[in-house]
C-alpha cells in the first residue's frame, strides 16, 4: 500500500491543476447537489419495535387525530396577577389565529376549557339542586300517599264493622268508592315510583357527570392564580415534519398577545429549530486550533493548508449527507457529528502529512519525492488510522437502531472524503506550494548551521536527539525515570475522574436542558412551577375496551379505568382524552408527579406496563404507554442494552487491529486498557457535570439531568477511533526503533521523542475543534462535545503519552513479545511505510533564493 501511495503522492505532485480542479468541481456539484435536494433535519428519536412505538403505529390506525405533533404555548401576564379580561382577550385572538393557519389541525384554548369545566360545576349544582327539589316533591307525596292510604284503611276496617247493619244499596255503593280511592293512590304510588325510578336514573347521571368532572379537571390549563396559561397546538404531522415556516408562523401570531400585557414562551417542539450546525464556538475553536498551527508550522501558508482540507473534507462530507436528508430521515445531530469528526480529523490527517514533508526537505530531498514519500510513509499511516475510525464508526449500525446508523455512517462518510483529501488534494496543494511550506527563517536557520554545498540537515542532529531521549530528556524520560510510579499514578488519577461513571443515568433532551435565557426552558421552567413537574412529559395511556351496550357503559369503564390509573403511586392526575368511533380503543392522559427525565416518570412507564395484566383482570381492560415521554424512554433503554455488544465489538477490533499493526500480545491490551480508562473517565466527568451539575455556571448547565442517551455509544466509537489513530502515530515509531536495534527501553523513549510533538499539536487542535461545539447553539451537542474533547485530552496525554510509554518501559523486551506460530501466520503490516523508507536516498536540496 506504501508503494501505491507514493505513486499517487508523486502523480498528485505532476497534475496538481487537475487534481485541485477536480475537487472544486466534487464542491460545486456536491454544494448544488446539498440545496436542490436537502431535507429537513430532525430530533426525532425512534426505535421501531419498541412498545411505544408499536402503540403510536396503531394509533395511526385507528387514531389518527390523536398522533398529530404537538405543541406548547404559554402565556403570562406580565405584571404576574391574574389575567385581566383584556389579557383574556388579547390571548385568545391570538390562538384563534393560530388555529386558521395550514397544517394546524387544533388549538386547545386554556379559557375556553376552564370557562367549561367552571360552567360544568354550575350545571352540576343547578342539577344536583333540581334532584333534591325533585327528592323533597317525591318525598311529600309518598308522605300524603301513606296518609290517604291510611285513611283509606281506616274507612275499610269501619265499613266492614258496619257492612252487615247498611242496607245492600248502601254497602255495594261505600265498597264502590272504597275501591275507587284505593286505584287512585294505586296510580298514584305507581306515578310516585316512575319518579323515583327517574330520580334514581337523574342520580346516576349527576354522579357519572360528577365523575367525569373531576377527571376532566385532574388536569389544569389556567394556574390556580390565573396567572398563567397554557395553549395546546396540535399540528396536522408529525412534530418533526412540521416546517420551520409553519413554527415561525404559530411565533408570530401568538406574540400579538404581548400586546395586551402578556409574556409569552413557547415550547422546545415549536421553536426548535435544526437548520443551523454551526455557531460561533464553533468557530472560535478553529481559531484555537489555527493558533496550534502556526506556532507548530511557522508559517500562515503552511498552518492554512490542514485548515483548508478539513474544511474541504467536511463541506465535501457534511454537503452529501444534506444531499440525502432528503430521501432519508436524518436528526440534527447527524451532520454536527460528521462535521465535529470531519473537522477534527481533516486538520490532523494533513498535518501528519505536511509534517513528514517538511522534516523530509529539511533533510535535503528533493520536492517531488519528498511529497510522494510523505504520502507513501505517513498518508499510508493516515488511512489506515482513517479505516480504523471509519469501521468504528460505520459499526454503529451494528445495534440495528435507525436513527444510530444514520448518524454513523454520515460520520464515517464524512471522515472517508477527509482520508481522500488528505491522499490526493494535500499533496497537490503542497506542490503548488513548494518550499513555502517552511518559513525562510527555518530555512535561514538551517542553512545556517551547515557549510556550504552540505545538506539543509545531515542527519547527526536526529542522531542526537535520539541520544538525548535514550538518556531519558524530555518527557518520555520523565514518565520512563520510575514508570511503576507512572503507571500507578496515571491509573489512580483516570479511576478518581471515572467514579461518577457509577451513576450514569441516560435520557433525551427536553425543555430542561436548553439554554437558561431561551424561550423553551422558561417555558418548561413556567409549566413545571405553576402546573407540576409532570405537566412538561405526560404520557398517553391507551386502553383497548371490550364491546359495551350503550354510551353510558363506555363512559363508566373509561372512567373506572382512568380511577385506577389515578390510584398508581407515582401518578399525579389521569384524564380521559378521547375513544375510537367503534368505541375500543381510548386514550388516557397521564400527569406523572415528577419530571419527563426524572427516574420517578421511568419507573412509572414501568409499573404502568407492569399492570396491564391487573387493569384487564378488574377492567376488562388492557393498557399500554407511548407518547413522547416514554418512547424517549425506550429509545434510552434500547441504546444501553445495545451498549454491551457494541463496546464488546470495538473491543474485539482494538485487539485485533493493534495484534496486526505491531505483532505483539501485550501492545494491544495495554492500549486497550488505555482506551477503556480513559472512556470511563470521560463517562464520569461527562456525569459530574451535566448529570450532577458540578461546574454547571461555567458550562451552562442550568437543569442538570441524564445524560444524551447515544452519548455513550458515540463516544466509545470515537474515542477507540482517535485513540488508535494516536497509538500507532507513537508506538509505531517506538517499534521501528526496537526493530533497528535499538534497546528495548531506548526504543521507547526513542520512539515517543519522534511522534511526541505532532500527536501533541493534533491532540490539541482536535481538542479544541472538539471543546468549540461545548457552548453550542444546540443544547444535546454539548455534553457530545465535551465528552469527545475531555476524553481525547486524557486520552492523548495521560494514557498515549503518559501510561502506554511507562508500561512498555516497565515490560521492556517483553513488551514486543509475540508466539513464534502466530508470527509465522499474522500478516506483515507496513502501517509507517517502513519498506519504502528503507529504500530512501538522501540527496541535496539546495537552500531558496
Amino acid at each position: 500500500m506504501a508503494f501505491l501511495l507514493y505513486r499517487l503522492g508523486s502523480f498528485a505532485f505532476r497534475r496538481r491543476w487537475w487534481v485541485v480542479s477536480a475537487w472544486l468541481a466534487i464542491m460545486l456539484a456536491v454544494g448544488a447537489a446539498a440545496v436542490a435536494f436537502s431535507g429537513t433535519l430532525t430530533n426525532n428519536f425512534t426505535i421501531p419495535g419498541t412498545e411505544s412505538q408499536r402503540i403510536s403505529d396503531r394509533l395511526r390506525d385507528e387514531l389518527p387525530e390523536a398522533v398529530g405533533g404537538t405543541g406548547t404555548v404559554v402565556f403570562t401576564s406580565d405584571d404576574g396577577a391574574a389575567f385581566t379580561p383584556a389579557q383574556r382577550e388579547g390571548v385568545q385572538s391570538a390562538l384563534a389565529d393560530i388555529a386558521a393557519l395550514d397544517g394546524v389541525r387544533s388549538v386547545v384554548d386554556p379559557f375556553d376549557v376552564a370557562n367549561q369545566v367552571a360552567s360544568g360545576g354550575e350545571e352540576l349544582e343547578a342539577g344536583r339542586a333540581e334532584l333534591d327539589a325533585s327528592e323533597q316533591q317525591l318525598s311529600a307525596g309518598e308522605d300524603q300517599l301513606a296518609q290517604g292510604q291510611q285513611q283509606l284503611d281506616e274507612q275499610r276496617a269501619q265499613f266492614e264493622q258496619a257492612r252487615a247493619q247498611l242496607p245492600a244499596a248502601q254497602a255495594a255503593a261505600t265498597a264502590q268508592q272504597l275501591e275507587q280511592g284505593q286505584a287512585q293512590l294505586d296510580a298514584s304510588r305507581t306515578e310516585l315510583e316512575s319518579g323515583r325510578e327517574q330520580l334514581e336514573s337523574g342520580r346516576a347521571e349527576l354522579e357519572l357527570a360528577e365523575r367525569q368532572l373531576e377527571a376532566t379537571s385532574g388536569v389544569r390549563l389556567v394556574s390556580e392564580d390565573g396567572s398563567t396559561g397554557v395553549a395546546s397546538v396540535q399540528f396536522d404531522q408529525q412534530i418533526n415534519a412540521v416546517s420551520p415556516e409553519l413554527r415561525a408562523e404559530v411565533q408570530e401570531r401568538a406574540a400579538g398577545a404581548e400586546s395586551a400585557g402578556v409574556t409569552v414562551e413557547y415550547s422546545k417542539e415549536i421553536v426548535e429549530d435544526v437548520s443551523g450546525i454551526v455557531g460561533a464556538a464553533e468557530i472560535v475553536g478553529l481559531a484555537v486550533a489555527a493558533i496550534v498551527l502556526v506556532l507548530m508550522l511557522g508559517t500562515l501558508v503552511a498552518a492554512g493548508l490542514p485548515l483548508l482540507m478539513a474544511i474541504v473534507g467536511v463541506g465535501v462530507g457534511v454537503g452529501i449527507t444534506f444531499a440525502l436528508s432528503g430521501i432519508i430521515e436524518m436528526n440534527s445531530l447527524s451532520p454536527v457529528l460528521a462535521l465535529m469528526l470531519g473537522l477534527a480529523v481533516g486538520i490532523d490527517y494533513c498535518l501528519f502529512i505536511v509534517n513528514r514533508h517538511r522534516t523530509q526537505l529539511l533533510h535535503g530531498m528533493d520536492l517531488q519525492e519528498s511529497i510522494a514519500r510523505a504520502t507513501g510513509t505517513a498518508g499510508n499511516a493516515v488511512l489506515f488510522a482513517g479505516i480504523t475510525v471509519i469501521v468504528a464508526l460505520a459499526a454503529l449500525a451494528v445495534p440495528g437502531l435507525p436513527f444510530l446508523t444514520v448518524m454513523g455512517l454520515s460520520a464515517a462518510g464524512t471522515v472517508a472524503v477527509s482520508v481522500l483529501v488528505a491522499l490526493t488534494l494535500t499533496p497537490a496543494l503542497l506542490a503548488v506550494m513548494g518550499r513555502r511550506v517552511i518559513s525562510k527563517r527555518r530555512w535561514a536557520r538551517a542553512a545556517a548551521q551547515h557549510s556550504a554545498g552540505e545538506p539543509l540537515d545531515s542527519g547527526d542532529s536526529t542522531v542526537l536527539a535520539d541520544q538525548r531521549a535514550a538518556r531519558g530528556a524530555g518527557w518520555g524520560g520523565f514518565v520512563t525515570r520510575k514508570p511503576v510510579l507512572t503507571v500507578l499514578a496515571a491509573v489512580a488519577l483516570l479511576g478518581i475522574i471515572a467514579l461518577p461513571a457509577a451513576q450514569l443515568r441516560v435520557g433525551l433532551p427536553d425543555g430542561g436542558t436548553e439554554p437558561a435565557d431561551s424561550t423553551a426552558f422558561q417555558a418548561y421552567s413556567t409549566i413545571g412551577d405553576k402546573f407540576g413537574a409532570g405537566t412538561n412529559g405526560p404520557l398517553i395511556v391507551v386502553g383497548s375496551l371490550p364491546a359495551t351496550a350503550d354510551e353510558a357503559e363506555l363512559t363508566t369503564l373509561r372512567l373506572d379505568v382512568n380511577d385506577r390509573l389515578r390510584e398508581i403511586p407515582g401518578v399525579a392526575a389521569s384524564v380521559p382524552a378521547t375513544v375510537s368511533e367503534d368505541g375500543r380503543t381510548a386514550i388516557f392522559q397521564v400527569i406523572p408527579e415528577e419530571g419527563p427525565a426524572s427516574e420517578g416518570t421511568e419507573n412509572l412507564v414501568r409499573d404502568l406496563r407492569g399492570a396491564t395484566d391487573e387493569f384487564e383482570d378488574r377492567t376488562g381492560v388492557a393498557i399500554a404507554v407511548t407518547g413522547q415521554t416514554a418512547a424517549n424512554i425506550d429509545v434510552s433503554a434500547k441504546l444501553m442494552e445495545a451498549l454491551p455488544v457494541y463496546l464488546t465489538i470495538v473491543v474485539g477490533l482494538s485487539l485485533i487491529l493493534l495484534l496486526l499493526v505491531f505483532r505483539s500480545i501485550l501492545v494491544p491490551i495495554i492500549a486497550t486498557a488505555g482506551f477503556l480508562l480513559s472512556l470511563l473517565a470521560s463517562f464520569g466527568a461527562t456525569v459530574a457535570i451535566y448529570q450532577w451539575g458540578w461546574l454547571g455556571d461555567v458550562f451552562g448547565v442550568t437543569n442538570p439531568g441524564p445524560i444524551l442517551s447515544f452519548l455513550p455509544i458515540i463516544l466509545i466509537g470515537v474515542l477507540f477511533g482517535l485513540a488508535m489513530d494516536y497509538q500507532m502515530f507513537l508506538v509505531s515509531g517506538m517499534r521501528e526503533a526496537y526493530v533497528h536495534g535499538d534497546d528495548p527501553k531506548a526504543a521507547v523513549r526513542i520512539g515517543f521523542s519522534h511522534g511526541a510533538r505532532v500527536v501533541t499539536a493534533a491532540a490539541i487542535i482536535m481538542v479544541s475543534v472538539f471543546a468549540g461545539f461545548v457552548f453550542s447553539h444546540l443544547a444535546m451537542v454539548r455534553p457530545i462535545g465535551f465528552g469527545l474533547a475531555f476524553g481525547v485530552l486524557l486520552d492523548a496525554f495521560v494514557v498515549r503519552m503518559t501510561l502506554v510509554p511507562a508500561a512498555m518501559y516497565l515490560l521492556g523486551r517483553h513488551a514486543w513479545w509475540l508466539p513464534a506460530w502466530l508470527g509465522k501466520i499474522l500478516p506483515d503490516v507496513d502501517v509507517e511505510g517502513a519498506r519504502l523508507l528503507r529504500e530512501e536516498k538522501k540527496e541535496t536540496v539546495p537552500a531558496p533564493a
